[in-house]
């Protein structure tokens, strides 16, 4: 029975890591419209994908408190496959408002583009961290 047990659970885990996507890790945004930019965590939270803001940067580079550190800033994405994914929402800290978004995942960088009504804006290209 323990073996049993055992087998399941590391079945388990081998299962979850085989799922992992592609796009989890850590990516550097583009910059806003302030030239700030920041890291975002992506990793599973649920079926879909959301990302999470761990480090913010001014202008010049350098490390910069800021109250959103720790916020989702990407929610509810979906894998389409071939790099696409869809169906999920990115808030914009630097002008306050969030967007039916999208995104296309080609190696290590990551095109994000979001709408509200008929406005599209294109969120620039992500980079890999790690």
């Amino acid at each position: 029975m323990k073996h049993l047990i055992l087998s399941t659970v590391l079945g388990l885990g081998i299962t979850n890591i085989a799922a992992a996507d592609a796009l989890y890790g850590t990516w550097k945004t583009s910059s806003d419209n302030k030239g700030n930019f920041g890291y975002i965590r992506f990793d599973g939270c649920g079926l879909k994908i959301c990302g999470t803001l761990v480090k913010a940067f001014d202008v010049t580079g350098a490390n910069a408190d800021s109250d959103d550190i720790g916020k989702m800033i990407v929610w509810d994405m979906v894998a389409k496959g071939d790099g696409a994914y869809d169906g999920g929402r990115i808030w914009a800290a630097d002008r306050d408002k969030t967007y039916r978004s999208k995104m296309v995942l080609d190696g290590d960088e990551l095109r994000v583009k979001g709408c509200i009504l008929m406005v599209c804006l294109d969120g620039g290209a992500w980079t890999r961290v790690d």
